[in-house]
């Protein structure tokens, strides 16, 4: 999965400075960014502050893991059906 140039702090920061008054187009300018990705970032991190951000982030890990013991234990459980 690629990564992102900005790390979610910078991203908050960014979007602090939109709430502030400043225009999308002089911050997409600024920090070398499309107006698409400002608006995907304020769709996702809109509202939150820090804490919120690292909470998403493990619940995000904790997913990941979750999916990952299902898929092996199903894989399991038609492997033992099948015998």
């Amino acid at each position: 999965m690629k990564t992102s140039r900005y790390s979610e702090p910078q991203i908050l920061a960014v979007l602090r400075q939109a709430e502030g008054g400043v225009p999308v187009a002089d911050l997409c300018r600024e920090h070398g960014m499309s107006d698409a990705s400002f608006y995907k970032w304020r769709a996702k991190y809109g509202g939150m502050d820090a804490s919120m951000v690292s909470q998403m982030k493990a619940i995000e890990d904790e997913n990941r893991r979750l999916k990952k013991m299902f898929a092996e234990l199903s894989m399991q459980n038609e492997l033992l059906k099948e015998a």
